[in-house]
């Protein structure tokens, strides 16, 4: 009986699993082969390098050189000093506007909330420009200092959308209850509703988190000194070489970032990379669910 169930395959069959194999193994290498040439070129030697352009499978003549100049390059440890502490200011910052924004979208019974609501979503699709957006930046005294990546884009309406939808699949008794037990806003939100949609939060925090990592045009508006500018706009100008931001901390050792210009734009990408891949295995288990959750009202 249970023979009978299992379908015998056909030559057709076979023939047509095969190619979607094949298909899916050249997308799989068109896809990782570029991190893996990046990774191999950052441990190779610089001379060899530019002797063997083209494919290659490991690295020619292994060589930590290009990590030692960067690590040792001065803008670079600033760099990633910059955006850590813009992440660690900016993510809570985020995470809390997000909520409050969130509930009060999903709360009921509340004065003018569609003419809020519509301002709101109006914010997302049209913006005051980047001129107007800068000459706010400066007027409130934001030029040139960290506050200038953080407080603008301290909550995203897209997110906040997201936020909402998961708050309203909860049970709308949790929040009664907790009035009759004389808890205020403040209560319900964090102590009810942002552990209920933990998930949620989780996918908010890798959203805002990539987004500050892989931001670097803000930097480049509102930031003067080069020491306060985020790793992102460090790599550009590693990866543009020659640029006037490398050359104008130039010293005996940075020197030698044009010798071996090559090599350090792929050591400068593979550190600016690792920390976000490292960081994604632990919210994967997450980022489904709260999708899911955010996208779905039960």
């Amino acid at each position: 009986m249970a023979r009978s169930r299992l379908k015998k395959k056909t030559i057709g069959d076979i023939i047509f699993e095969s190619i979607n194999t094949i298909i899916m193994l050249i997308l799989v290498f068109l896809t990782l082969y570029p991190m893996y040439y990046v990774v191999c070129a950052s441990f190779s030697n610089n001379v060899e390098l530019l002797a063997n352009p083209g494919v290659i499978w490991y690295p020619r003549g292994f060589s930590l050189n290009a990590y030692r100049l960067a690590f040792r390059h001065p803008l670079v440890l600033s760099g990633y000093r910059n955006i850590l502490i813009i992440m660690a200011v900016s993510l809570p910052i985020n995470i809390v506007m997000t909520l409050f924004c969130g509930y009060f979208l999903a709360s009921k019974n509340v004065f003018f909330k569609k003419p809020i609501l519509a301002f709101i979503m109006f914010t997302m699709f049209f913006s005051g420009g980047m001129i107007p957006t800068y000459l706010n930046v400066r007027s409130l005294g934001l030029y040139d200092s960290l506050w200038a990546l953080i407080l603008p884009g301290a909550m995203s309406v897209y997110n906040s959308i997201i936020c909402k939808t998961a708050i309203e699949a909860l049970p709308d008794s949790l929040a009664e209850s907790a009035y009759m037990d004389g808890a205020n806003d403040l209560v319900i939100i964090f102590r009810i509703v942002f552990p209920l949609i933990m998930p949620t939060i989780a996918v908010l925090l890798l959203y805002y988190g990539v987004g500050h990592w892989n931001s670097w045009f803000p930097a480049s508006l509102y930031i003067k000194d080069n020491y306060k500018l985020p790793i992102q706009n460090i790599m550009r100008a590693v990866l543009i070489a020659n640029s006037n931001i490398l050359n104008a901390t130039a010293t005996t050792e940075t020197d030698k970032i044009d010798q071996f210009a090559e090599i350090i734009k792929y050591a400068v990408i593979v550190i600016s990379t690792v920390p976000v891949l490292c960081i994604y295995p632990f919210l994967q288990k997450y980022f489904i669910k709260g999708i899911m959750i955010g996208a779905i009202k039960g």
